[in-house]
């Protein structure tokens, strides 16, 4: 049987003086292609429902374990949040943003989870791994 999943996904980035509102908004559209996004003074914002594609880039670049890592770390009851950084995700790549905070400002992503569970659909965007490869939980 297939999972139903049913999450709200929140996501917001600044745009500088110094940025062209266009390439941020590519940015947060080259990770999560199926967000809605609006613009507003200084930033963009989006809502989606699915985080298939970045799920599938995590896959690829094979940075599940950092991903679960960010995920669980960052965990608020039916919520988890984390933070990528812009450049990387222009370029169609995922670098979360740990530590000091970036120069060009992050892309804070807010996931609630409705259905089924956080655990559940952590697993299935970053399953966990056994020498680096996805395993069935």
């Amino acid at each position: 049987m297939t999972e139903i999943y049913s999450v709200d996904v929140e996501i917001t980035a600044p745009v500088y003086d110094t940025e062209v509102t266009s390439r941020v908004a590519d940015a947060v559209t080259n990770v999560f292609p199926n967000a809605d996004l609006e613009e507003e003074f200084g930033e963009i914002r989006g809502e989606a429902h699915s985080l298939d594609h970045f799920s599938e880039l995590l896959h690829r670049q094979e940075i599940l374990d950092t991903a679960r890592g960010e995920f669980f770390g960052n965990r608020e009851g039916d919520a988890f949040s984390f933070a990528l950084k812009k450049q990387a995700a222009f370029e169609d790549r995922v670098n979360f943003s740990v530590g000091e905070p970036d120069e060009l400002g992050e892309i804070a992503v807010r996931v609630r989870v409705r259905e089924p569970d956080v655990e559940s659909y952590i697993d299935h965007i970053a399953p966990p791994t056994e020498d680096g490869r996805p395993v069935d939980a």
